[in-house]
């Protein structure tokens, strides 16, 4: 019976693709890799109880999804390792030198860069002379509600990669994406770090899910 179950699922998904799935079908068929010959809808529909929808069950601690009985840690990495995988193929889907000319191709390229993201992060990325992406440098991975970063960090990073100019960017996973007086104290201190090396800060883009909010539009630069 479960082997049936499976292979109307997997063909299910061959004809018609994820869109027509439920939230549960979905994590089912994830779960079909790493857990062989068991009926999962009953573990599918709990962990969604318990971390409140499908995102919240992929972007879960996986120490901690792997203390949920029938899953195993197997299991936990396997669904662990789909916002990373999300977020490494948006960003490939860019190609390795994209140009950032303008703040709503700044800002899309951006959101891949924090897409699946829960925690505080910091990138500086580097820019050549005509605005392509020399590198974008994780520069600092806070706690969820801060990241200090330091203006020496940051120069010697634009250094390194022989930046042209930069583009600061950070997320704010538990708010709003509105700069907070720290974010524009930290942009400005950035922002004159870089000027003694002649590099220019561009934008500071400040993200939430799918939304951003830039620095420049709003004249904080």
């Amino acid at each position: 019976m479960h082997e049936g179950h499976r292979s109307r699922l997997k063909n299910r998904f061959l004809e018609e693709g994820l869109d027509g799935f439920e939230d549960h079908q979905t994590l089912e068929l994830l779960l079909f890799y790493a857990i062989p010959r068991k009926d999962l809808n009953e573990l599918a529909h709990s962990l969604i109880n318990k971390y409140g929808s499908l995102a919240g069950v992929l972007e879960a601690d996986p120490k901690d999804l792997a203390k949920t009985p029938g899953l195993g840690l197997n299991s936990a990495i396997l669904l662990a390792l789909i916002p990373s995988l999300t977020r490494i193929y948006l960003k490939d889907r860019w190609g390795t030198r994209p140009t950032l000319d303008g703040t709503i191709k700044a800002g899309k390229y951006i959101l891949t860069l924090f897409a699946g993201r829960t925690y505080e992060v910091f990138y500086v990325i580097c820019l050549d002379a005509q605005h392509q992406v020399i590198y974008p440098a994780l520069v600092h991975e806070g706690t969820i509600d801060q990241a200090p970063v330091y203006p020496r960090l940051i120069v010697e990073t634009a250094l390194r990669h022989k930046a042209h100019s930069v583009i600061l960017a950070h997320n704010h996973p538990g708010g709003n994406p509105t700069p907070s007086p720290q974010d524009i104290d930290v942009t400005k201190r950035i922002q004159s770090a870089l000027e003694q090396i002649s590099v220019t800060v561009l934008d500071h883009i400040i993200a939430i899910g799918e939304k951003y909010v830039s620095c420049a539009e709003r004249g904080l630069l």
